[in-house]
């Protein structure tokens, strides 16, 4: 029997801090969670229990007190420009074009190189026509695409994804997801995605890992095992979008269960 190698794999991992007051803050505890090669994967869980941080520790941007992340076997120490973290508030440069922002940082390709690459991502990210406007040009969600082609454009094996999708409008959201779904089946990178939407997490991915309140532990993964692109008025989608608002003890208006 040939055992499948996680591609990213969580090992009891715990995160605590000292508070101004002396206290001891638990933030994670006890997190244990594999990723396949590929895969994509949304974390829900309440707010502020804990999810970005276990983004930035496994993208190397923070260490854990105890536990560790490994990426192919290897222990995740230090960010490694293989893993790019897209971040909610866009990041793109205001004084480079469209162009100019997707091959920033490409210091190992020729210009034909850089060129077939802003082509290539450009197309993909449905922005033709506008490889030299500035970001002042460009809606949020466009500026967003642009965050998407860069990261793409340096070749990550593992792109981190922190609400990326969080500061824009309920239509541009629905479009981009429907986007991202596309973009992840041209490229085959696994993508961790944090979002506080469950129905975006039951839209975008493979399981959706539910984490409990502070100190975050996994309640539950669930599996989405649903054909892409998935109509929001399917009966199965509502049926697995119903099941995780009732793990975060919540009804699918977002209500808690202690005030229904």
């Amino acid at each position: 029997m040939i055992v499948e190698t996680p591609k990213i794999e969580f090992r009891d991992l715990d995160l605590r801090f000292t508070a101004e007051d002396g206290s001891e803050v638990q933030v994670l505890n006890s997190v244990n969670l594999n990723v396949k090669e590929g895969e994509f994967v949304c974390i829900v869980g309440p707010s502020g229990c804990g999810k970005s941080t276990l983004l930035n520790i496994a993208c190397g941007f923070l260490n854990p007190t105890r536990g560790q992340v490994l990426i192919d076997e290897v222990p995740v120490t230090a960010p490694n420009r293989k893993r790019v973290f897209i971040f909610q508030d866009n990041s793109v440069f205001p004084w480079l074009t469209v162009s100019e922002n997707i091959t920033f940082g490409l210091v190992d390709q020729t210009p034909a190189e850089k060129d077939e690459l802003v082509n290539r991502y450009v197309e993909m990210i449905g922005l033709t026509g506008f490889e030299h406007a500035y970001p002042r040009e460009l809606s949020g969600g466009m500026k967003q695409r642009v965050e998407i082609a860069r990261a793409l454009a340096s070749g990550p094996d593992v792109l981190f994804m922190d609400e990326p999708l969080g500061a824009l409008d309920w239509l541009t959201r629905l479009k981009m997801r429907a986007d991202l779904v596309e973009i992840w089946r041209q490229e085959k990178k696994t993508i961790l995605f944090v979002t506080h939407d469950v129905e975006e997490s039951v839209q975008l991915a493979d399981r959706v890992v539910v984490l409990c309140d502070r100190p975050a532990e996994i309640r539950a993964v669930v599996d989405v095992d649903l054909p892409r692109p998935r109509s929001l008025d399917d009966p199965e989608y509502l049926q697995i979008r119903d099941e995780i608002f009732d793990l975060m003890g919540l009804d699918h208006h977002g209500i808690e269960a202690s005030q229904r």
